[in-house]
């Protein structure tokens, strides 16, 4: 592939991106997948009434490793570099699988070595995450909506390769552990790949390029900022908090394990991805939002009252089809309003996003915890140890619970989006 003027090969550092993301995706369901497993191994034996919160907490560190990340390195990234940044992402990634498949082993209780491995993972997600967005911005700066809509389109294409992959190793009755080797390889790969390739300087990621310190100050000049910030707490919920549930929340009551419903979503994300540029020329980027967060609301409310794998996946349809857009068009929305911000805007608004789904997720787990015991008459007995159609009874009613408690995230984005749209309109007039 030819070399641009600059001496840079757009289309391979694209792809050094996108494998860098799928690798990010794939840990996410490999995670989900994996969570069945370190709750019966782990966290059952320390205390069985709690461990869905408990669970809840050691899926949601990786979110908060990436959080604080991305907050931290998007400011800086300009004095470290697109490669040496990526580099770091590997390390930190291969660290986290390794403390996570030795979290039995660790001189350390397993709920800790647990969380220690998945905050070290998340750091590295966080890495990945701060580079690709103002990579592909450097690379692509007449078509960053688009680029940055097909870039993400390889995150989901990671989630359906995490979910396969940990699907076949259950199905092969091998170790769990070997699920988080391979993505140690891949992990090997893409920082391969970037120590190999001449890549852009930080400063051509916007339209107009500045320091540290004047992203700093042009971000708190503009307070309406935040505002943005606190949606996408919101909009990252809603994508990332039920995905990381479905597997534990609904193989037992639909028929079918939760994780293909995962894999299924994120197959429609991966291939709708690639089409955000003609629907935000005819909805634009908020009308798209609008659209979004009302097939959110409905497909989470039906995931509440699924009860098998035709209504599951009619479920996961519409929750898919509303998620798809989130995050890549949040992200373009607020490049395009505040280009003075730089890499500090995307830092903000990844960290907020996996910030509040480290703090929903706990919840999350609280909500279907104790509609379990509910359920179950509060009888913890009963709640624990339940079998056949009294089991089927007592999860239904958790994983109820539980979807209907996010649901309310993006029924409020409905209106909230809404009134952005006429307000946006009303300005143009």
């Amino acid at each position: 592939m030819p070399a641009a003027p600059d001496g840079l090969h757009r289309g391979r550092i694209f792809v050094v991106a996108l494998l860098a993301l799928f690798t990010a995706g794939a840990a996410v369901s490999v995670r989900a997948v994996t969570a069945v497993h370190m709750q019966a191994e782990y966290l059952d034996p320390i205390d069985r009434a709690n461990a869905g919160a408990m669970l809840g907490t050691v899926l949601g560190a990786a979110f908060a490793g990436f959080a604080v990340t991305l907050l931290l390195v998007s400011s800086v990234l300009a004095a470290i570099g697109f490669r040496r940044a990526l580099i770091a992402a590997a390390l930190f990634l291969i660290a986290g699988f390794a403390l996570v498949a030795g979290a039995g082993s660790l001189r350390l209780s397993p709920y800790d070595g647990l969380l220690i491995g998945m905050t070290i993972q998340g750091i590295g997600w966080g890495l990945v995450e701060t580079v690709i967005n103002p990579l592909t911005s450097a690379l692509y700066p007449e078509n960053r909506v688009h680029r940055l809509s097909i870039l993400h389109a390889w995150y989901p294409a990671g989630v359906v390769g995490g979910a396969l992959l940990g699907l076949g190793i259950d199905g092969a009755a091998l170790p769990w552990r070997w699920e988080l080797a391979v993505l140690a390889v891949l992990a090997v790969l893409f920082a391969g790949l970037a120590a190999g390739e001449k890549l852009p300087d930080v400063s051509q990621s916007t339209d107009a390029p500045v320091s540290p310190g004047e992203m700093l100050r042009a971000t708190f000049a503009q307070p309406t900022i935040f505002f943005w910030v606190v949606l996408m707490m919101f909009t990252a919920t809603t994508e990332f908090a039920p995905g990381q549930w479905v597997d534990v929340a609904l193989s037992q009551i639909v028929g079918m394990r939760g994780i293909l419903l995962l894999a299924y979503v994120s197959g429609l994300m991966f291939v709708m991805r690639h089409f955000a540029g003609p629907l935000v020329k005819r909805l634009s980027n908020v009308g798209l939002l609008v659209f979004s967060a009302c097939f959110a609301t409905a497909g989470l409310f039906a995931l509440g009252v699924a009860h098998d794998p035709a209504s599951a996946l009619i479920a996961a349809t519409g929750w898919g089809f509303g998620v798809c857009y989130f995050w890549p068009t949040m992200l373009a929305t607020v490049a395009e309003r505040y280009p003075r911000s730089g890499t500090m805007v995307f830092g903000l608004m990844g960290s907020a996003g996996a910030a509040s789904t480290y703090v929903v997720l706990p919840i999350l787990g609280g909500v279907y915890d104790r509609a379990r015991l509910a359920a179950a008459g509060g009888n913890a007995a009963l709640a624990a140890h339940a079998q056949g159609p009294e089991l089927t009874r007592i999860l239904t009613a958790a994983a109820a619970a539980s979807f209907r408690a996010v649901a309310l995230i993006p029924l409020a984005l409905i209106f909230i989006f809404a009134a952005i749209a006429i307000a946006d309109r009303m300005r143009k007039r």
